[in-house]
């Protein structure tokens, strides 16, 4: 006769969790705001500046074949 087994799995906090416990923990809600805002705004800068060298690259392009 096999008893039955019971299995639990918890599942281990990730790497971002644990940092952003640790920024809770470090700083207050203010600067956690300001620090997420200014890594938003740096994000976006790299998407314009991303689009900016698509756009100048479309541009080269055309005036290429113009030539």
């Amino acid at each position: 006769m096999q008893s039955a087994t019971t299995v639990r799995a918890t599942a281990l906090p990730s790497v971002t969790d644990a940092l952003r416990a640790m920024e809770s923990f470090l700083m207050g809600a203010g600067q956690r705001t300001a620090r997420r805002n200014a890594w938003t705004a740096v994000l976006e800068d790299r998407r314009r500046a991303k689009d900016r060298t698509e756009a100048q690259h479309v541009l080269e392009a055309v005036a290429s074949r113009r030539s």
